[in-house]
């Protein structure tokens, strides 16, 4: 199937590739020429332009956008739409506010270009074991897509589904990154405290690989635990620094919104935040209270 591709960044340049290696008709463009090179070396017909790229698709064209959610989601919408034409399909696969999605399928719909917004997981290791794709859309537009999604899936037969119209795949997604951020901080938590056991001298890599088989919390994330235990046990290399894309604090707001109560979602972004607090003004201010009422020691700098 042909396909125009905007965006070689980590997921998209991959996402590329496993689409060549599928047999796809692909023509690429993205504001690194360096990474246009690369794709095209490996298959793809490289462009400089969204226009360009527009201009070598057959009608009706689809166009996958993988770029960073916010301005630059929105500006390259809006420059594919002056260009594509009625029964055209819009794909956007990044991590896009549903609500933005929404109005963004709304506002294409009126020149008669169809959207679809694909929630997609699967990180640096989708090339090999495939992407979850989430997918929000008309039944019959998404129907267009199949082979594409098809190819993109860990097997033809899943991985991979509509869920609802415009909108629902970046809502679902948003919700897995939530669930996702709760269930990375129960693992760094739990093993925080094997670690500090220090009387039994456990063998934190061990630990892990004991746990990933038959474990009724072994995981794929349990899996990439253990692979980083095994190099560094200690993680000495590692600054506890934590960043967050942004879906978790959609999800914790949208839980608001909803009167939902969602507390391990919650604590687990707020962890997220506190871990770039170096010199933690709240923690001092803890430690003067305790002093203020109870006279407990404070340690200084």
């Amino acid at each position: 199937m042909q396909l125009g591709f905007v965006g070689l960044g980590k997921m998209g340049a991959n996402m590329t590739q496993r689409l060549l290696n599928g047999g796809h008709n692909l023509v690429v463009t993205d504001r690194s020429d360096a990474a246009v090179r690369k794709s095209a070396s490996a298959g793809a017909t490289g462009v400089s332009s969204t226009r360009e790229l527009i201009g070598k698709l057959k009608a009706p064209r689809v166009v996958w956008v993988m770029v960073p959610a916010g301005d630059p989601t929105e500006s390259t919408i809006r420059s594919l739409s002056e260009d594509l034409s009625a029964g055209d399909i819009i794909v956007d696969g990044g991590n896009a506010h549903y609500r933005d999605s929404i109005r963004r399928a709304d506002m294409l719909k009126q020149n008669g270009i169809h959207f679809v917004d694909v929630g997609t997981s699967g990180g640096v290791w989708g090339l090999k074991e495939g992407y979850s794709l989430m997918v929000g859309g008309d039944a019959e537009v998404v129907g267009r897509l199949r082979p594409i999604l098809e190819t993109l899936a860990p097997a033809k037969d899943r991985g991979w589904g509509r869920v609802g119209p415009c909108g629902s795949g970046h809502f679902v997604k948003m919700i897995h990154n939530g669930i996702e951020y709760g269930m990375m901080q129960a693992y760094a938590e739990g093993f925080a405290i094997l670690q500090a056991k220090k009387d039994f001298d456990l063998n934190l890599p061990g630990i892990a690989e004991i746990w990933r088989h038959g474990s009724v919390v072994r995981s794929w994330l349990l899996d990439l635990t253990a692979e980083a235990l095994s190099g560094d046990p200690n993680l000495g290399r590692v600054k506890p620094w934590v960043e967050d894309s942004g879906e978790g604090r959609w999800t914790v707001m949208e839980a608001i919104d909803l009167n939902v109560s969602a507390p391990v979602i919650t604590e687990s972004l707020i962890r997220r935040l506190r871990s770039r607090e170096e010199d933690s003004f709240a923690d001092k201010m803890l430690a003067a209270m305790r002093n203020a009422f109870g006279g407990h020691a404070v340690k200084t700098e």
